[in-house]
This record gives structure tokens, sequence and C-alpha cells, in this order.
């Protein structure tokens, strides 16, 4: 059955919401979780549970407007360049990510590997940027994207930080290696907060280690960064080097940002 985050949200806040607003939101979420792929009119309607002829006549609007973009047939949509406008204007205005990149873009030079910053949104890590390793091949661009925060060293990291948190139940998994089970994930993070920093064990990608550390600048904690490595890259001694490093990065964005919240 379709969920609706944005009907918690108003009832919370005590305002009446806005049908028609919250609609238009939903359908854009559906589009940007799919990733590009086409969908066709039936499977959102399907999905998010509305009438067809409602969900043609809100798919056709914003398409009018740019938000969401169709083939010369009509029959598939995905989403469209308006909502790069507002992606990126996030991104831009965010101090927190301007700080982090050049740290991370230092640290991605130094190591000659992959780094991120990433944000928790609901169960999902929301990928902000991404300094990419010139001496392999990137499986595919990251930022904007959205993972479940159990199966990546960046959420697992936040999720050690700030119990409350933490999921009910687990998201699908994506390798073979990810966690299915709570208590799995339960003792993953016991580790994680003994150690410092979270692994991902090609849990959301196979080939790629990752480790993560949270951001301690806000409370409650919402940000880390990571680093991913092919596995066929790490030699004796590499992967301590790159903790090592990506402590020094944390040690130096934490620094550099004023601690908010209580």
């Amino acid at each position: 059955m379709a969920t609706n985050p944005t009907s918690d949200a108003a009832g919370a806040s005590g305002v009446r919401e806005v049908k028609s607003a919250a609609r238009t939101i939903e359908v854009l979420e559906f589009l940007a979780a799919r990733q590009g792929t086409l969908t066709r009119l039936s499977e959102v309607s399907d999905a998010l549970e509305w009438p067809r002829s409602s969900t043609h006549a809100l798919l056709q609007t914003l398409v009018a407007r740019g938000w969401v973009q169709t083939e010369p047939t009509g029959s598939y949509y995905s989403i469209g360049i308006r909502a790069l406008l507002a992606g990126t204007s996030y991104i831009d205005r965010d101090p927190r990510v301007r700080l982090a990149h050049p740290i991370l873009a230092d640290l991605a030079t130094s190591l000659g590997e992959t780094v991120h910053l990433a944000r928790l949104d609901r169960d999902q890590v929301v990928y902000l940027a991404t300094v990419e390793s010139r001496e392999y091949t990137r499986v595919m661009p990251r930022v904007g994207r959205r993972l479940p925060a159990v199966h990546t060293s960046l959420g697992k990291a936040i999720l050690a930080e700030e119990p409350a948190a933490r999921p009910t139940e687990m998201a699908p998994a994506l390798t073979r290696f990810s966690h299915t089970r709570l208590a799995e994930l339960e003792e993953d993070l016991a580790l994680t907060e003994q150690r410092g920093y979270a692994i991902d064990e090609q849990e959301n990608t196979e080939g790629l280690r990752c480790i993560g550390l949270a951001l301690r600048y806000t409370r409650p904690v919402t940000d880390a960064i990571s680093c991913s490595v092919p596995i066929r890259r790490l030699t004796p001694g590499r992967w301590e080097e790159i903790i090592a490093a990506l402590e020094d990065a944390r040690d130096r964005i934490e620094e550099s940002a004023p601690v908010v919240g209580p």
C-alpha cells in the first residue's frame, strides 16, 4: 500500500494538508526514486493507488512545467530537468557541504579513492557530495542518489550515533551480503560504536568495501563521510591508512563547523 509521509508531517504540525500539493510531491518522489527508469502511467497510478485519470492529468501538468518529462510517444514518464534546479539549490545553499567539499577533495587526491558526504532522510541516506577516484571507473553517479541507510557505511555510522533513528524493519537487501535481520544490524551498530566507524562489506555494491564516519557537528547527528574502495585494491596496511586519513578529514570538518543542536 502507498505511504504518505507528507500526511504525517501535516498532522504533526496541526496544519491541514493541501491534497493537490501532497500528490504532486508524491509523484515527484516516486519518479525520482526510479532513478531515470522510464515509467508507464499504469505503474505510477498503481504504486500510488490513484485513479488513472487524475494521475494522467497531474503528470501532464508536471510535463508542461518541466518537472516531469516524457518520450515522443507519451507512454513513459521520468523525472524532469526542473527537478535538478531544486536539488542543486539545496546543495548550493548548504554551508556544511561547501565546508566539507574541499576537505573531501584533498582526501580523495591523497588516497586515490572515492569519498562521499551524505545526509540521513528518514530511513535513507542522500548523497550530497562525491569526489571520484581517478584510479578506477565509477559504477554510477552518486550525488542526489538515495540508498537504504542500513545497507551503507554512511547510514550505519549515523544510526550508531542516533538510536532513535534506527529502523523497526529491514529494507530489502541490495546484494547477497546485505543484512536481512534487525539482529544483524544491531550487532553491526554495536561494533560501529566500539570502533568509532562503520563498515559496509559489499552490502550495496559487490566488490566494494566502504568505511563511514559520522559528522558530529549537529545534534541529532544527520551527516557522515565515507570512502569506497574496490576490494582488489586493499593491499596489506591499506585499510589502516584509509581509516587514519578518513578520521583526520572528519576531525578537520568538525573543527571547522560549529556544533548545532542540544
